[in-house]
């Protein structure tokens, strides 16, 4: 089969920032923002308008074989009796550069030249004309800048054309821009972390923080059995079984979880799909069935993962750290939530028991050593949790030792569905980083749940999860008989008990924290992908900030 033809938009990119195109044409990730947005309007509104002038095409394609090439010129317009390429860009040229008073000659972008100067070439094979000069235009400062059509540009084109094709048959991202400025306005800057890869390899160096705060959209919970979800037009609808239907926009929706026996149509999951809208299904005891989740369609980042935690080097190290991380963040929030006050002795022992395995976890020659210490420090740790419990709490929700699968006792029911909600929200971030969640570093395969984020899912079962129930059973948030069920041998949450759940770990999830390793905020729910990219960065040369924060 051949390969397709490079895309002068490709072009574009490549010249801006190589890393822009790898990420963009090779493993195909997009992310548009409110800037490519207004690009898209610019084109809509003034490029193409329905009619078009004699001796003009407007959003004309052309590709050609000989060049390697293909593309939409924005106008191809016939001026005495010559023809001339434009662009059309929503900025400012180059002699502007965002200052209106300056003075002087315009100039195009190196990028911008390289555009135009792909859609002559193009048009010069499909009219059998040589074109001289293109033109672009640049909307915020009114400028139209003329591009001579001469032979250094020529050469860059198919100079560009041939680095294009190179990158295309390598597996390895580039490295990010030496010129700092460009990532502030890269709509790819949330995927590619240019930030973070510059504190890796210089640790004086302060990242802005150029990935939001907080996730795109709202997680929708549909609790109820017998709940249907549905389409109208562009929006989602829940239609409980008694009550009225409630209608959310798809655009302000992130992630659609299906609780129990809720339904969904075919029409919703085709909405959820085209928005890169992630579904889950789960148990009412809050394990994952399934999930339909937007991902990065990219054999590239599978490989380079494969490869890495293939290593067993590699994936001891990174191991290592994992426990480190979590042990560390047992034994402060131990510290954290008994500050101030005088400990008890099962709570002090505890502390103590904790401090022997974590001196040993950087040291463990392998992975049954590693699993061996943070078990003996996962018991000292879940000995002291009911020391963290009100003394006058409900007996019913006493915790007497974790137990699972299936859970014997109400607080541990709470502890499973949030470890299973972290879960899912691990599994997402994973899929959507373009990831693969079966291919971890620590966990050995044992059943259907994914290796890659039962790993990850140990960095955030403190913060996200314990912290959070201990809180709201302390608050009395959940009652002990009507928002839990009992049968043999196991006890589930009723849908009360799954919807106050649902409501403490979102808002955990929300939660604003300011991460001391990129030293800026963001959401818990942001910080998972956050770690899942800084995952990725350990076997990419960018390594060494995965799984270093700490809990205060």
């Amino acid at each position: 089969m051949d390969e397709p033809l490079v895309t002068v938009a490709g072009l574009h990119a490549l010249v801006y920032c190589e890393r822009l195109f790898y990420l963009e044409e090779v493993e195909r990730v997009r992310v548009a923002d409110e800037r490519v947005f207004a690009g898209r309007r610019l084109h809509v509104e003034e490029v193409a308008p329905p009619e078009e002038e004699e001796g003009e095409r407007r959003r004309l394609e052309l590709e050609s074989q000989a060049l390697g090439l293909r593309g939409a010129v924005d106008v191809l317009r016939r001026r005495d009796g010559v023809l001339v390429p434009y662009e059309h860009k929503r900025g400012r040229s180059a002699g502007a550069a965002g200052d209106k008073r300056k003075k002087g000659p315009r100039h195009a972008w190196d990028s911008d030249r390289v555009q135009v100067g792909a859609y002559a070439l193009l048009a010069e094979e499909s009219y059998g004309q040589r074109i001289d000069e293109g033109r672009v235009r640049y909307h915020a400062d009114g400028v139209t800048v003329i591009v001579p059509i001469d032979a250094l540009l020529r050469k860059q084109v198919t100079d560009a054309v041939a680095r294009a094709e190179e990158l295309r048959k390598s597996i390895e991202r580039p490295p990010v821009t030496s010129e700092e400025r460009r990532c502030e306005r890269c709509s790819l800057a949330p995927v590619c972390l240019p930030e973070e890869a510059r504190l890796a390899v210089d640790a004086d160096f302060r990242p802005i923080r150029l990935l939001p705060a907080h996730p795109r959209g709202q997680t929708i919970h549909v609790l109820e059995h017998g709940a249907h979800v549905g389409r109208e037009g562009e929006r989602l609808v829940v239609r409980p079984r008694d009550g009225n239907p409630s209608k959310i926009p798809i655009a302000d929706v992130g992630q659609l979880v299906l609780h129990g026996l809720s339904q969904v149509s075919t029409q919703a999951l085709r909405l959820c799909a085209d928005h890169d809208v992630g579904v889950h299904w789960m148990t009412f005891a809050g394990g994952l069935v399934g999930s339909l989740a937007p991902g990065a369609a990219s054999a590239q980042r599978h490989l380079r993962q494969f490869r890495a935690l293939s290593n067993q080097e590699t994936a001891l190290a990174l191991a290592r750290r994992l426990v480190v991380a979590k042990v560390h963040s047992q034994l402060r929030f131990l510290l954290r939530a008994t500050r101030g006050e005088t400990r008890s002795d099962a709570v002090e022992g505890a502390i103590a028991a904790i401090r022997i395995p974590l001196r040993k976890v950087g040291r463990a020659a392998d992975l049954s050593e590693l699993l061996g210490l943070e078990g003996a420090a996962a018991a000292a740790y879940f000995g002291a949790v009911p020391g963290l419990l009100s003394p006058d709490l409900d007996p019913l929700l006493a915790f007497g030792g974790r137990n699972r699968r299936p859970p014997k006792d109400r607080f541990n029911a709470l502890l499973g569905y949030g470890y299973g909600m972290l879960y899912r929200e691990v599994v997402q971030a994973i899929v959507s980083v373009g990831l693969h969640p079966g291919m971890g570093f620590y966990h050995q395969p044992r059943s259907a749940a994914h290796t890659l984020a039962l790993d990850v899912l140990e960095l955030f079962r403190v913060p996200i999860v314990d912290m959070a129930l201990i809180a709201a059973v302390n608050r009395r948030t959940f009652d002990p008989v009507t928002d839990f069920g009992e049968s043999p041998g196991r006890v589930l949450l009723s849908e009360s008990g799954r919807r106050k759940m649902v409501e403490v770990i979102e808002r955990r999830k929300g939660d604003v924290w300011r991460h001391d390793v990129v030293e800026y905020s963001l959401s818990y729910s942001r910080m998972i992908e956050l770690e899942v990219r800084l995952l990725e960065k350990e076997w990419m040369g960018e390594g060494g900030l995965f799984a270093r924060f700490r809990i205060r």
